[in-house]
């Protein structure tokens, strides 16, 4: 089909984040005492809105009898991500000729903070290719994988749910965009995709996943989506 539409995560997805923040993030859970392995924490918490990640950890931290998360974890997780996130981050190989040649209605739908999600596409040089169609899960009522994001987004686009494409890297993400009913596809080409990546999508319902941009695009225009 001709897709009216498409709708990109943002980390992992266009900027080579999530590496960051699984690194950061499972380093210091453990100095707490929340250890996670790779596969788990991935299926488990990537594509979460912020408020239902704190929520995730906050009961995981009660359930080992230690009580609510120590008040300066998230200061001190903010602080070293964005400092790896300003040394280190990068857009992922191939997004800038897929966004140059895409000429259809497209947008951003993350579960990152409005503010953080800006700085992320500036800092990589994306900003301009999707703006003013910028959206995050603070502006929703329900994060992913509750469809409400990216049906928000559509609706801004004004195109209709069935004839929009997602693409998204995470589990989450993956069962927002078919609650929405729309069609998904799985991307693995992050520095964070892992053995297991492909098929954990899958078995989310991906209707297809795919390893790099360039490969997308090729895929994109055999569905007539890119011009």
């Amino acid at each position: 089909m001709t897709f009216q539409a498409i709708l990109f995560d943002c980390d992992g997805v266009l900027v080579d984040s999530e590496k960051i923040y699984v690194d950061v993030e499972r380093e210091h859970l453990a100095r707490i005492g929340l250890h996670y392995g790779l596969d788990e924490y991935m299926d488990r918490f990537q594509g979460l809105s912020g408020v239902d990640f704190w929520a995730e950890l906050d009961r995981d931290h009660r359930a080992l009898g230690k009580g609510p998360l120590p008040d300066t974890f998230g200061p001190d997780l903010d602080e070293a991500t964005m400092e790896r996130i300003n040394r280190e981050l990068s857009e992922i190989s191939g997004i800038k000729q897929l966004l140059e040649v895409h000429s259809g209605p497209r947008a951003v739908a993350s579960s990152s903070r409005l503010h953080r999600l800006i700085h992320k596409l500036k800092h990589t040089g994306l900003f301009d290719y999707f703006e003013p169609h910028i959206y995050s899960g603070e502006q929703v009522e329900n994060g992913k994988p509750a469809p409400d994001l990216f049906l928000f987004a559509a609706e801004k686009l004004g195109v209709a749910p069935a004839n929009t494409l997602v693409i998204e890297d995470s589990s989450n993400g993956v069962k927002a965009g078919l609650a929405a009913g729309m069609t998904v596809w799985g991307f693995v080409g992050g520095g964070h995709s892992h053995d297991g990546h492909t098929e954990q999508l899958k078995a989310a319902g991906a209707h297809k996943v795919v390893d790099s941009h360039d490969n997308l695009a090729e895929m994109l225009m055999s569905d007539k989506t890119l011009t």
